[in-house]
């Protein structure tokens, strides 16, 4: 992977996710799944411009889902979620994010 847009897909924003930028100063990402610990320190270092301290990451399994619900649905095809990995990174103290620019 060489560019930082292959890395890292999306932010995520839940309110856990929030919670945790406030707390600890860690941001949650939704990562490229073939991306190691170290791709991602740097992608992050180089999105924004901040030290990155630590990374955890943690992989997701795509879940079965029926198509429809309902007493009928037991006929309707069975379709699968797409797995995800997540990363964890903490920052530095003093450094930090900005996703949304308000005003």
């Amino acid at each position: 992977m060489r560019d930082i847009f292959d890395v890292i897909v999306s932010p995520v924003v839940t309110e856990k996710a929030t919670a945790e930028q406030a707390e600890h100063n860690v941001f949650t990402f939704v990562v490229h799944k073939d991306a190691n610990k170290a791709q991602i320190a740097e992608a992050v270092e180089t999105a924004w411009d901040v030290v990155v301290e630590d990374v955890r990451t943690a992989h997701f399994p795509g879940k079965s889902k029926r198509a429809l619900m309902g007493r009928m649905s037991r006929r309707s095809p069975v379709g699968r979620r797409p797995g995800f990995k997540k990363a964890m990174v903490r920052l530095a103290e003093g450094d930090h994010i900005e996703f949304y620019e308000v005003g």
